[in-house]
């Protein structure tokens, strides 16, 4: 019988690093940034927050849906920090699709 390890914590550690590593320059790049380097959680969860006040402050639309994304990113991030370890995975994917899905919908 397999047995179930729950994730440890490097293993979440490791997992925000990779979505700084993925997202940060583009997130960056929308308010004009420079992309900071080895960003703590804590750190990428900010990245995050500014730029979705700037593109909430906009009045295009695709902006605001951009916004509503990133906004929701925070969420799951921020949840993640605070979850028992069997959510975080999950909780950081659903953070991955919301990035994801800003960064598309912003550079149209």
């Amino acid at each position: 019988m397999a047995t179930q390890t729950q994730p440890q914590p490097q293993e979440h550690t490791d997992t925000f690093a990779a979505l700084s590593d993925c997202f940060s320059a583009d997130l960056a790049a929308l308010i004009g940034e420079e992309a900071p380097r080895n960003a703590t959680p804590a750190g990428f969860i900010d990245l995050v927050e500014r730029v979705r006040d700037v593109l909430g402050a906009a009045s295009v639309g695709y902006l605001q849906d951009a916004h509503e994304d990133l906004d929701d990113a925070v969420t799951y991030l921020t949840d993640a920090l605070t979850s028992p370890a069997g959510d975080q995975r999950s909780l950081l994917a659903w953070a991955r699709t919301h990035l994801r899905d800003a960064i598309e919908t912003a550079v149209r």
